[in-house]
């Protein structure tokens, strides 16, 4: 109980103000995504992140957090998220995770989507396409009542009826005036178990797919994470706001594009 209790719930002002910083993320998620073809640094689209939240007001959530030296992960086919943008040049073929985070009005929002660089495999096109679905499949069950695990468990069951698996080591969770809140949200594990959803709680799922083994390594940079076994991964996340009608995406722009 004492847990649950630690989970924010947000009132209508506060809402609102999630719902402003979820326009703008999802905006400078766009943003990066329209970025990504063959030539393109990973440093170029951060850059562009970067003055595209501060041009509207807002702060990158992710600059100087823990460390981290970036406005956005950029993370590119094998490495699964907190890939730090750099001199790297996209290449016609790659996938890549753009993780942006922005803070404005006091409150945060938080998303991520995997986007193909030219012409792509086959397969490389299905694992981002399954990867999105896990996400849907998964907030079906994030409605007024439900349990946590509710979402992870059918997140984990779409992922491996296609044939992936999902990464274990890290985990969606809890988004509001700090970035990391409880609850933490797991893409996997059985139904039933972990807080139980209440309209005005704001929660960050994000399926985080391999292609092959689950299992993961950080690099000597302490951020950079790859799939342990070298195959393509890849990442899907929204901000979503639990109401007695059914869970409201936030991190949504303008015209109603979620990537």
């Amino acid at each position: 109980m004492k847990g649950i209790e630690m989970i924010s719930i947000k009132s209508p002002r506060e809402i609102e103000a999630m719902r402003r910083a979820g326009r703008l993320t999802a905006q400078a998620r766009t943003l990066a995504g329209s970025m990504v073809r063959p030539g393109v640094t990973t440093h170029e689209i951060d850059q562009a992140v970067r003055r595209f939240i501060e041009s509207h007001g807002g702060k990158p959530s992710f600059l100087g957090y823990a460390g981290y030296p970036g406005s956005a992960c950029i993370s590119v086919n094998e490495v699964v998220i907190h890939g730090i943008p750099g001199p790297r040049k996209l290449e016609e073929g790659d996938i890549v995770s753009v993780d942006v985070g922005a803070l404005i009005g006091g409150f945060h929002g938080d998303c991520a989507a995997t986007y193909p660089c030219g012409e792509i495999s086959e397969e490389a096109k299905r694992l981002i396409q399954v990867t999105q679905q896990s996400f849907w499949e998964g907030i079906k069950n994030a409605r007024f009542g439900c349990r946590v695990s509710d979402i992870s468990h059918a997140v984990q069951q779409y992922v491996e009826s296609n044939g992936y698996t999902v990464v274990r080591d890290f985990v969606g969770h809890g988004v509001g005036a700090k970035l990391h809140e409880p609850p933490e949200v797991p893409n996997f594990g059985p139904a039933g178990h972990g807080a139980r959803l209440l309209p005005g709680m704001t929660i960050a799922v994000e399926p985080m797919v391999c292609a092959g083994d689950w299992r993961v390594k950080v690099l000597d940079d302490q951020w950079t994470t790859v799939s342990l076994d070298g195959s393509l991964t890849a990442h899907y996340e929204n901000t979503i706001l639990i109401t007695e009608d059914g869970p409201e995406i936030l991190t949504v722009t303008e015209d109603g594009a979620y990537v």
